[in-house]
């Protein structure tokens, strides 16, 4: 498999957006990762998002990214999603023991459903405002994601930095 330099776990998430508002939900106080911090919907692209499927060419198989988050928005907060638009990427160390993690963070309208959360991910969920955003224990780098959504929501094109 390569040099521990070579391993990633590739991972996509969603600022899912309805009414204005943006969802977050809070980690369950299970999770490895950031328990009880408050974040957005998605998860790890797994094999079985695309290879049992048949291959769009001759090698490859399209709109992955895309299918993986409608898996993991619908598993974790049963909700549709539509109109998904990428926002950013992030590389994240985790520890030397840990793969990096690449993520790609997507933004998308609610399309149906009400929120039913998967209770081994999360355990609460609200819609919020931006302003609203600051007062939830967001994981770090999340608030300024959710910065991007809104800029973008207001046809102005940004890239993540620290607010200040």
């Amino acid at each position: 498999m390569g040099n521990k330099q070579d391993l990633y776990e590739i991972a996509i998430t969603a600022v899912i957006v309805r009414s204005g508002k943006y969802l977050i939900t809070r980690r369950s106080a299970q999770k490895k990762r950031w328990p009880g911090m408050w974040t957005v919907p998605g998860g790890k692209l797994d094999l079985s998002d695309y290879e049992s499927l048949p291959k769009d060419t001759v090698n490859a198989w399209y709109n992955i990214l895309e299918r993986t988050v409608r898996r993991e928005v619908k598993e974790e907060v049963g909700l549709e999603i539509k109109n998904i638009k990428y926002l950013t990427s992030i590389v994240a160390e985790y520890g030397p023991n840990s793969p990096h993690s690449v993520i790609i963070s997507l933004i998308a309208d609610f399309d149906s459903g009400e929120v039913v959360l998967q209770k081994e991910e999360a355990d609460q969920y609200a819609w919020v405002t931006l302003k609203k955003a600051k007062e939830y224990s967001l994981i770090d780098g999340i608030y300024e994601e959710l910065v991007i959504a809104e800029n973008k929501r207001r046809g102005k094109k940004s890239e993540w930095q620290r607010e200040k």
